[in-house]
């Protein structure tokens, strides 16, 4: 059970945040917000009010940084979206709760209990909280469009992997602990974080592969930001380097395969290519449920060659695809609007009502709960801004710095299918990929001769802006 410090620090983030915005440019201090809630906050702890959904680390992050962006933005952070699709899918993500309350009112008999049908009660509770998971996409398309926040959001990348590093690499050498010194209890399994003869970090994430993809993040931004800072790349070299040695400690395959991937593509490939890899990764992960539904996944060929590199990583994989099929079946049985929440997803034994069956990636949670209308709605507003950025047609190239999030972003949706790393950072990338879409070019500003934009006038720049 999380202590008393646990809930101390989630009640004072808003207080430190407000003070964040009043130190920072909004740009900065927004983002400080939400990566910082994700980094520092306590998993598991939350404030439990009624009708509302439980404040955890992530809405307490969300709602600390709307109002520092109700505060100090000159634009509304809420303002909709101006492209009539993104519009259609924020109703539809909004309501699918409603309908998945209204057609799941039976209850579900399961051995000698019993699963309730769900009430308006219910429906009340999911609609504010997908609002406020969203509310990082909200306030990220408004508020950081222009290039400089694009560089801002990969610079703070860079920055929060440096810091992290520090408890991870404790974590690597004692055990993962911190989060049991700080907040007074482990908030995973700790076998999972055993892999070979050494421990994988968590520190204050929910998994050891949420802290493995934060470090992956943090290298793919160092090394855009490597390429795009001409001349001066003295020092982002080094951390480009160290966070990939850090990565490498982390012991998680998936996200050392995504940095081997990614980080030559940011280096050295044209832009357009890079963000037609960030297209090609959204579409992937928009069709997924279709494509394994099909047989067009070739699961036979991935196993086996998990199973070659390593028996453990073989097992994990031939578990999660298992799984996968039994709850696709019965997603399949109310397609549209799912089984909704309180575990009506998941797949029980008949005799003893307990469940045999493990969601791990996001996309067959969301499947299984809200159906195809609340799966298309969510990885709707997470891709279409991947495709409209992708076919955007402008006299000046895309600048570096927002391909480099387009593609972080797009590996994000792809590591999304295996596990539930959705997270309120995934939703300020798109948001931010959606407000560059749809920002007009600034006539303040001129390309330099690497293609990003500069002030057409430079001056001093402030003390503050420095973090």
């Amino acid at each position: 059970m999380p202590n008393s410090l646990a809930y101390l620090v989630l009640a004072l983030w808003p207080a430190f945040s407000l003070w964040l915005f009043t130190r920072l440019p909004i740009e900065r201090a927004l983002i400080w917000t939400i990566v910082g809630g994700y980094m520092a906050l306590p998993p598991g702890a939350a404030f439990d009010l009624p009708v509302m959904p439980a404040l955890d680390k992530f809405a307490v992050a969300n709602l600390s940084a709307l109002a520092g962006c109700m505060m100090h933005a000159r634009t509304s952070p809420l303002a909709l979206p101006r492209a009539p699709l993104l519009r259609l899918l924020l109703v539809a993500f909004a309501a699918s709760p409603l309908t998945t309350v209204l057609t799941n009112s039976d209850p579900l008999f399961i051995g000698r209990g019993v699963l309730p049908g769900l009430r308006l009660y219910d429906a009340a509770s999911a609609i504010v909280g997908q609002l406020l998971f969203l509310l990082p996409f909200f306030m990220a398309r408004a508020i950081l469009t222009s290039e400089a926040a694009h560089r801002d959001l990969l610079r703070i990348f860079m920055l929060a992997g440096l810091i992290y590093s520090f408890p991870m690499l404790v974590e690597i050498r004692l055990s993962p602990q911190i989060n049991v010194w700080v907040y007074g209890f482990f908030q995973h399994s700790f076998g999972q974080m055993m892999r070979g003869d050494g421990f994988r970090p968590i520190v204050f994430m929910p998994h050891g592969l949420w802290v493995a993809f934060f470090a992956m993040s943090a290298v793919v931004a160092a090394a855009a930001l490597w390429r795009d800072a001409v001349p001066d790349r003295s020092r982002l070299l080094p951390a480009t380097v160290y966070l990939f040695v850090v990565l490498v400690l982390c012991k998680s395959l998936a996200s050392l395969l995504y940095a081997i991937a990614l980080v030559p593509l940011v280096l050295f490939a044209p832009r357009r290519a890079i963000l037609w890899v960030a297209f090609f990764f959204a579409a992937v992960a928009l069709s997924y449920p279709i494509l394994r539904g099909g047989g067009l996944v070739p699961v036979e060929a991935l196993t086996e060659w998990a199973y070659g590199w390593n028996q453990d990583r073989g097992g994990s994989l031939q578990f999660r695809f298992d799984n996968e099929e039994m709850l696709l079946a019965k997603a399949n049985e109310r397609p549209l609007f799912g089984w909704g929440t309180w575990g009506r997803n998941l797949i029980y034994n008949l005799e003893t009502g307990r469940s045999i069956s493990v969601t791990d990636g996001r996309w067959i949670i969301v499947i299984g709960q809200f159906g195809w209308l609340g799966y298309l709605a969510e990885f709707g507003l997470l891709t279409i801004p991947l495709f409209i950025l992708a076919f955007k047609k402008s006299v000046d190239p895309v600048p570096l710095v927002v391909c480099g999030t387009a593609v972080i972003l797009g590996i994000n949706l792809i590591d999304m299918l295996p596990n539930a790393t959705l997270v309120p950072v995934t939703w300020m990338m798109a948001g931010a990929i959606a407000g560059y879409c749809e920002r007009a070019p600034d006539p303040a500003m001129k390309r330099d001769s690497a293609g990003s934009q500069v002030p057409a006038r430079v001056g001093p720049e402030p003390l503050r802006t420095i973090l």
